[in-house]
Order: C-alpha cells, then structure tokens, then sequence
C-alpha cells in the first residue's frame, strides 16, 4: 500500500473501524444483486425481481437519512444495533417467502424492512472526519473509502451471485445477513472512535437537505444511481441470455475494479482548483460511458466497455464528499453523507425497476438504453445546479483543499 495510506492507520483504532465497517458495507453490494439472482431463479420473473430489489433500495432511500440523523443526535452505538436487527429480521423473512413459495406481497414487505439497514459507509467516513478533519489526510481518507466500496463491488456480486447459482438460491442473501450483523456489531463495540453525537442540534438548522448545494449532489445521485441499478440487472440478463449467467458476477466484478483503480490513484493526488468543477467533469464521464453498452454484442466487449465506465465512479463520489463538507454543518456530517447515499439508493430502485421491466418486454441488450438516459439526466441536473455549488454556505466544514487553500492565501 503506497505510503499516504498506511500513514492514515497511524490513528489508534483506524484499523479495527475500517476493517468492521467493510464487513458491514459488503451487504450492500450483495444483497440486491443477490435479491435479483434468487428471486430470477425461483420464479424466472425478471419484473418482479427487479421490483422487489427497487424496493429494498427506495426502504433504504427512506429510513437512511433518519437513522443517520439519529446517529448525529445519539451516536453510533445507540442507534445502529437496533436498526440491523430490524433489517436482519426482514432479511430472514424474505429467504422463507422465498423459499417456501410464500404470497408475492410478503416479499415485498420484508424488502421494505431489509432497507432499515444502516449506511455503514457514512458510519466510517463520521469516524475518518472526527480524526483528520482540517487536514490532507482526510482526503485520502476518503479516497480510501471509496476505494473499499469499490473493492466491495468487486467481491460482493461474484460471491452473491455465484453462491445462489452454484450452491441454493438463497445463498447470497444469507451470507449478506452474516456480513451485516458481524460488521455492525464489531464497528459498534469501538467507542474508542466513535464521534460525539450533538444531542442539541436536534432544536436547532433541522434536516440537513436544507443546504441547496447537498440537494443538488442528491438529486444528480438519484440520476446516478439509476445507472449502477440499471447495469446491475442488465448484465445478469444479459449473461443468462448468452448462456453465461454466472459470468454476470465476473462483468459486474470488472466494472468496480475500474472505479477501484482510478480511486486508489486519486486518493494520492492533490488538487488546488475548485472542486464542484471535477465533480461536474466526473458526472459527465459517467454518462459519456454509458454509450458503448449500446453496442455491447458478447461478453467480454461488456467487461472492457464496463472497466472503462467504471474509471470515473470513485473520483467523482471522493469528490462529492468534500463538497458535501461545504455545504453541510458539521454536526449533521453523517445525515449529509446519508443522504447522498440515499439519492443512490432511489435511483438504483428507479434502475433496476425500470431496466427489469424493458428486458421482459425488449430483452436486455434494449435494457442497456436506461443508464443512457439515466447518464443524460445526470449531467442536466449537475449543469442546471452547478451554481449552488459554487457558493458553499457560511459556517461549515469545508473541504480539506479549499480549507488549505483559503487559509494560504490569508496568511499571504
């Protein structure tokens, strides 16, 4: 591991939170592909499948944002143990409607519940902020981070998808359940990191999307994530129809591993210029790399065309990061993070819904159309609110560069 990185686990404890937050974050990337795998192989209903898996991320969209509020207000401990085993008891009645064939509304009544589950990447994100906020460390923090969810994204489809195709249906789902309640529970025992809540807040500004500037980071997400819950259903569909349907684990696995590369290498750079003008150039990117998938014709054209798509993910979510501490006071740090993600979470519900329903009617490769519209939309939304980000609002955190920056030309 290059230096800038080892350095950051100086920290006493930086090495058990970041080693049970991955733990509980690789559900993330289980459980909705894995949701989409057992419910295709169970009933062969790729709407329904897709369905249910929007559901799971629409539940998440919703609870997300409040859990991390109540975390802001009462710390991590309190808040997070009962929200997974809500989460971890939805979960254990989906595997039995599954498997035993129950009515199709007691699957989505447990997807509802499973979306409880708490945004452990913010979780560990509050904790690297408590540490280095202020200085050039935080940003290979999060660079770093980002680089975790990518490698999560690598591993996390293959194993999902392919423990459901290769051993029973329910596999994946399961040991995602595993995942959750072990990481959730190590991250929790660390009190030792665990940031201070601010119990007062809760009179105080009320919910953090009351900053233009973070309602325009989650509003171009949604579009965003239209495109990750698209593609992820896609290429599962795509796979079957090739007579490859395992494969799907492999593509999607090369996908993350192009936001993974180009993370790692971000993390060490610096960047003194504006940063809502990177995150607007990665927002194009991701929608540019979008086109080739129009022209996918096998396999292994899918998996080069998706290495380079994933190239522009982890700057452009490390990036949105450091204007989300511009735009959202410090006290609601978790909930702004949150909420990003939960911009993701309703687009991925919006994707994967609407890519499941034209492969049912127009087969996958028409499916690919969505990330392209989605991509489109993505980038009218970051131009048409591009202004907001320009202005960061008094009294907050600030990036780490532009906090650097600022305070250089002061003192000159």
């Amino acid at each position: 591991m290059p230096s800038p990185y080892r350095a950051l686990f100086a920290a006493p404890g930086s090495k058990g939170f970041s080693a049970a937050g991955f733990l509980g974050r690789i559900p993330v990337s289980m459980m909705g592909i894995g949701v989409v795998t057992m419910i295709s192989q169970v009933t062969g209903r790729y709407g329904l499948a897709g369905a249910l898996s929007a559901v799971i991320a629409l539940s998440a969209a919703a609870a997300g944002p409040q859990v991390s509020r109540l975390v802001d207000q009462y710390g991590q401990r309190r808040v997070l143990r009962p929200a997974t085993l809500v989460s971890l008891t939805a979960a254990a009645v989906l595997l039995c409607a599954a498997h035993y064939g129950w009515p199709d509304w007691m699957l989505f009544v447990a997807c509802a519940g499973i979306g409880c589950v708490p945004s452990v990447g913010a979780m560990i994100r509050a904790r690297w902020a408590a540490l280095y906020r202020g200085t050039p460390q935080l940003h290979t923090a999060y660079s770093f981070e980002s680089v975790m969810d990518e490698v999560c994204f690598v591993f996390g489809p293959i194993i999902s998808i392919g423990l459901s195709t290769a051993w029973f249906p329910e596999a994946g789902p399961l040991l995602a359940a595993c995942f959750l309640a072990v990481g959730v529970f190590w991250l929790t025992a660390q009190r030792a990191t665990e940031p201070e809540p601010h119990p007062r807040e809760r009179r105080g500004g009320g919910t953090a999307m009351r900053s233009r500037g973070l309602q325009v980071l989650v509003a171009t997400f949604v579009a965003t994530g239209a495109i990750f819950g698209a593609v992820d259903v896609v290429t599962v569909a795509f796979a079957d129809e090739e007579g490859h349907k395992a494969a799907a684990s492999i593509v999607l696995a090369v996908y993350a591993a192009g936001s993974c590369v180009a993370g790692m290498i971000f993390g060490l750079l610096h960047f003194a210029g504006a940063p809502e003008r990177r995150w607007l150039l990665g927002v194009c990117a991701m929608a540019v790399s979008m086109i080739p998938l129009l022209l996918v014709g096998n396999l292994p054209f899918l998996a080069v065309a998706l290495f380079v798509a994933g190239l522009s993910i982890a700057p452009t979510m490390i990036t949105t990061m450091s204007l989300i501490e511009e735009h959202v006071p410090r006290a609601q740090l978790t909930e702004g993070m949150t909420w990003v993600s939960t911009g993701l979470a309703a687009g991925v519900a919006l994707g994967s819904s609407a890519a499941g329903w034209v492969i049912d009617a127009a087969g996958a490769r028409a499916g690919y159309g969505v990330p392209a519209v989605a991509g489109a939309v993505a980038v009218a939304v970051g131009f048409l609110g591009f202004r907001r980000l320009k202005r960061p609002a008094p009294g907050r955190g600030g990036s780490v560069e532009q906090h650097s920056e600022r305070k250089e030309r002061h003192v000159a």
